[in-house]
């Protein structure tokens, strides 16, 4: 299949004055490099899903666009130790959409770098099916990670990305084929 794989980037905070901005537009142009993938972005902040996970129009929109991906990457804040309530509420939202895909992270914050988040959400993103790559991009003091202009110089960080994108494309690629010829019997 030579079609690029559909890979959504969702970013997760909803706090006002967030630095998620910073941390997802220097991943997405790091992403748009690479042929393989067709980019969406699902930003938290813009999409209202209900915490009560009642369906919506706002729900059936986005698990419409879950059902097209072929991958996702989460962009996380570490919030108490944890990942965002937003980001908890998105995957509570939608079911059979996730399963069989894989999911890669970027996480930012303080001096563990939103490490724990990612802990946590690997083990949520396992009992919803889905696939954990074993990279990932971790931000310690994000914002002094990066320049004026949303740059990094974060070698690790850059080095990070781009191995995880590639595990990202060989799993996607993967485990679109496995899902049209074998449906995950999940």
């Amino acid at each position: 299949m030579d079609t690029p794989l559909r890979l959504e980037v969702i970013v997760a905070s909803t706090r006002p004055g967030r630095f998620a901005p910073v941390v997802a537009d220097w991943f997405l142009r790091t992403a748009r490099a690479r042929a393989e993938f067709d980019i969406g972005v699902l930003d938290l902040v813009e999409i209202p899903l209900p915490v009560d996970l009642t369906e919506t129009s706002e729900v059936v929109w986005f698990r419409e666009r879950l059902a097209a991906a072929d991958a996702f990457v989460a962009v996380t804040s570490e919030y108490n130790h944890g990942y965002p309530a937003s980001l908890k509420t998105a995957l509570d939202s939608a079911k059979h959409e996730w399963r069989a895909k894989p999911i890669g992270f970027v996480s930012y914050g303080g001096m563990s770098g939103g490490l724990r988040a990612v802990e946590q959400l690997r083990q949520v993103v396992a009992e919803i099916h889905m696939v954990s790559v074993r990279e990932s991009v971790s931000f310690h003091r994000a914002k002094k990670q990066f320049d004026a202009e949303g740059n990094t110089g974060d070698g690790a960080a850059i080095d990070g990305a781009e191995r995880m994108l590639g595990q990202l494309a060989w799993w996607g690629r993967v485990l679109r084929e496995a899902r049209a010829t074998d449906p995950y019997p999940g």
